[in-house]
């Protein structure tokens, strides 16, 4: 009777609150997880017939038992029991052997299915708008991308396979009690039942304490993660949090012991009593073999078979007791992440994208009346612009905090698209472009400059994979940072550090607009790009923008208007409306807006 054990309840036996509410709020059809599964109905089809003759055949160990107990060792049959003795290893090794193919079989299904859901959900989180990545936070994306497909694997290689393998093993296990005795079959109709709900009270204990103490755990890893990244760090030691921030930790460290120290002693009374009950199970079943007008005149091979079965029986109903909970946890996994596959596409690729050949591009931009709304907005940020940058030239938009510069130049990268209006290069729409021919025709360099925990190689071969260590050079060079680099001991292949940070601001910048210069794009987009730096630091980016500017059609987007006076056009952006533009000379001697800018 050792099958019959207490902490063999295992696995969420009561349905999260939580789950309950998502499905509620975006249910799963079963017609649409039935299609994560198209193209493998064949192992489908193996894995549920492998549970089934995997159960069918692991039913005859009790019968061979008894006809050893009963017949090979009473009557001295070596022969027969050599044959018995055989029979036991063979069925053993038949349903190991089948065991390893069902799970072989059921994880790599598992795996492809979740590799291809994976890769849905990355490809369409990554064609979201930035408006999407700004009003979502980083971890919810990354929790549901990682954990909640992870978790899918429960799903198809657990909650599905359980329910045929449950069932069919209890079902075979009740027939195979019946048939040894019937008699003994009603007595286990009495005895199970108090037994499985011992056990899941016990297991009902155990989950909740287990998921407090994951919370205490995520909390605890909330903690490291926020105070020990390099943002954190930076954050603790200027604001002097060292000594609050160690408090907070050492309490929830602290608070962790005790839920162990409970999740331990969880139940334990209640598992004293299951012990007992576990042990008078197969006592009972000895008692009433002793009368044989209850038992029926029972063998004692029988007897022994019977109490094995009896053993046998309590894993599948528990398992089946489960599947509730588990079926609604998994349901709950796919609602949130077909949230994600249903999210619609604000900026979409063309389905016919325009044939152009980047290198032959000229360059000439225009916003021919462009407007543009937040989709949360209650007004235009950006109303009726009419503007066109010629092949070459440069145009700089200034104007105070809010007016929608950056807007407009992430309307001509196609971080988002008018709301009215059209945004042209050489008479194309930027929306009928494909993503890969539009980066490699239009530049941004950015106040904020990400770099990749990575190499200075790797993050500069982002922009042009193929280059050679002579292009990377070459590029560091134009951007006036080829000396930094050179004199660290490991050169390019320096790790740069999380965001770069083993940088200066300056440094950073030059080290994109050397990136950007290995795509050698005609038209480039330059977003305030020197506004959070020192001046003397502002000075040498200029010399390495001045290299990248020249011969390409330029947007900057400018803070400090010091940095705008050569541009061939400066307009000027007033709630969202063009209030002027000329050169920096005609707009100072006009006395309007720029003017007041400028003092």
């Amino acid at each position: 009777m050792a099958d019959i054990h207490p902490m063999e309840a295992r696995g969420p036996a009561r349905i999260n609150p939580a789950d309950k509410a998502q499905l509620a709020e975006s249910p799963v059809s079963l017609r649409r997880v039935a299609g994560l599964f198209r193209g493998h109905t064949s192992e489908l089809t193996a894995v549920t017939a492998i549970i089934v003759v995997a159960s069918i055949v692991g039913l005859a160990q009790p019968f061979l038992l008894r006809e050893i107990i009963d017949v090979a060792l009473p009557t001295g049959d070596t022969r027969l029991l050599a044959w018995l003795v055989g029979g036991m290893v063979a069925v053993a090794a038949i349903t190991g052997v089948l065991g390893v193919w069902q799970t072989w079989l059921a994880t790599s299904m598992g795996q492809q299915v979740m590799h291809v859901l994976r890769t849905r959900v990355f490809a369409h989180l990554q064609a979201q708008s930035i408006a999407f990545f700004k009003r979502t936070r980083g971890g919810d994306i990354q929790s549901r991308l990682m954990q909640d497909v992870a978790g899918l694997q429960s799903v198809i290689t657990s909650t599905a396979t359980s329910i045929a393998s449950n069932l069919t093993t209890a079902v075979a296990t009740a027939v195979a009690m019946v048939a040894l005795n019937w008699r003994l079959s009603l007595l286990s109709l009495l005895v199970l039942p108090p037994a499985i709900l011992l056990t899941r009270r016990v297991a009902l204990v155990r989950r909740d304490l287990t998921m407090t103490k994951q919370k205490a755990l995520s909390d605890l890893h909330t903690q490291v993660e926020e105070t020990l990244s390099i943002n954190g760090a930076l954050l603790t030691k200027t604001l002097g949090s060292g000594p609050a921030g160690q408090a907070r930790f050492t309490d929830t460290s602290a608070r962790l012991i005790d839920l162990e120290v409970r999740s331990q002693l969880a139940g334990r009374w209640r598992m004293a009593t299951m012990g007992i009950v576990f042990a008078a199970i197969p006592a009972v079943l000895y008692l009433v073999a002793g009368f044989p007008a209850i038992s029926g005149g029972i063998s004692i091979g029988t007897l022994i078979a019977f109490a094995s079965l009896q053993g046998s029986i309590f894993r599948p109903i528990m398992g089946l007791l489960n599947i509730g909970a588990q079926w609604v946890s998994s349901m709950a996994l796919l609602s949130r992440i077909f949230g994600y596959l249903d999210l619609p596409v604000e900026v979409a690729e063309p389905v016919h994208p325009a044939r152009v050949q980047p290198s032959a591009v000229r360059g000439q931009v225009r916003f021919e009346h462009v407007s543009y709304r937040f989709p949360d907005g209650d007004g235009d940020t950006l109303s009726d612009i009419d503007l066109t940058i010629g092949a070459g030239q440069s145009v700089a938009v200034v104007g105070e905090t809010g007016s929608g510069k950056s807007t407009l130049a992430a309307l001509l990268v196609r971080l988002a698209d008018p709301t009215a209006g059209r945004v042209l290069i050489d008479g194309i729409d930027v929306r009928d472009l494909s993503a890969s021919d539009r980066s490699r025709i239009v530049g941004m360099v950015t106040q904020e400059t990400y770099l990749a925990h990575a190499t200075i190689a790797d993050n500069l071969r982002q922009a042009a994979p193929s280059a050679t260590e002579e292009d990377l050079w070459a590029a560091l060079a134009a951007a006036q940072v080829d000396h930094v680099i050179a004199a660290l001991p490991a050169g390019l292949e320096t790790v740069v550090g999380a965001r770069g940070h083993r940088f200066s601001g300056g440094e950073r910048q030059r080290l994109a607009v050397a990136r950007t210069l290995l795509v050698n794009p005609p038209i480039l987009v330059l977003d305030e790009a020197t506004s959070s730096l020192d001046t003397d630091t502002e000075r040498e980016l200029q010399a390495a923008l001045d290299n990248l500017m020249a011969g390409r059609t330029t947007l900057t987007i400018a803070h400090r208007l010091s940095t705008v006076r050569n541009a061939d056009q400066i307009v000027v952006l007033e709630g969202g409306r063009v209030v002027e533009r000329g050169s920096h000379e005609d707009l100072l001697s006009s006395g309007g807006r720029y003017a007041s800018l400028s003092r």
